[in-house]
Formats: structure tokens, C-alpha cells, sequence
């Protein structure tokens, strides 16, 4: 039996070194904030900062043809960002439920003494 050696494919000497992606990471701290504060509806704004720069890491990661790496990075933040967008318009809804009962339990005018005109 002869055995053939394999050969393992090397990179080009001119090829780039992998390098992560610092968008990637600050998507990813963008979406945990907007996260953790979108049920005090504030987290909207750091939500969609991190959606809009995911969009620009995505698009830089793929002209970099694989020399960036963090897409984790990113999918984990556009994850968080799109939960805090959420949290947030939960939030909203549950505040004009609770305004609605609240001006629905209210007397509609004033309340007159019996035999007042």
C-alpha cells in the first residue's frame, strides 16, 4: 500500500494576516446597550447606531474577502439591537394601554350636588 503525502495549502507570502473588525465590537457593545436600556425606550437610539454601523462592518468584512473576521460579532449586535427595538416598542405600547385606562376610569366633567341645574 502506498500512501500519498498531503500537502497543506499555505498562504501567499503577500496575503494580508486575518485582522478583526473594531466595527464588529462596536456593534456588538452598541447592541448590548441599546439591549439593556430599551425598556426605558432610550435604547432605540444606540439600537439603530448599531444596525447602521452593522451594515457598513458587513459590507467592509466582505470587500476584505475574509481577511476581517467578527461577523459573530456583528450578528450577535444586530441580534441585541433588533431585541432592544423591541423592548422599546413593547414598552410604548404598554404606556398608551395604561394612558388609555387611566383616562377611561377618569370622571368625563365635573360632578354637580343633586338638584343643581
Amino acid at each position: 500500500m502506498v500512501t500519498v503525502p498531503t500537502e497543506v495549502p499555505t498562504r501567499h507570502p503577500l496575503d494580508p494576516d486575518p485582522a478583526p473588525s473594531t466595527k464588529a465590537r462596536a456593534v456588538f457593545a452598541l447592541g448590548v446597550v441599546g439591549f439593556l436600556t430599551g425598556a426605558f425606550v432610550g435604547g432605540v437610539v444606540p439600537a439603530t447606531v448599531a444596525l447602521l454601523l452593522a451594515r457598513q462592518a458587513a459590507r467592509d468584512a466582505y470587500a476584505a474577502k475574509g481577511y476581517l473576521t467578527g461577523s459573530a460579532w456583528i450578528r450577535r449586535g444586530r441580534r441585541l439591537a433588533w431585541a432592544g427595538i423591541v423592548l422599546a416598542l413593547a414598552t410604548l405600547v404598554v404606556a398608551t394601554i395604561a394612558g388609555l385606562l387611566h383616562l377611561a376610569s377618569s370622571p368625563s366633567g365635573p360632578d354637580f350636588a343633586p338638584g343643581t341645574d
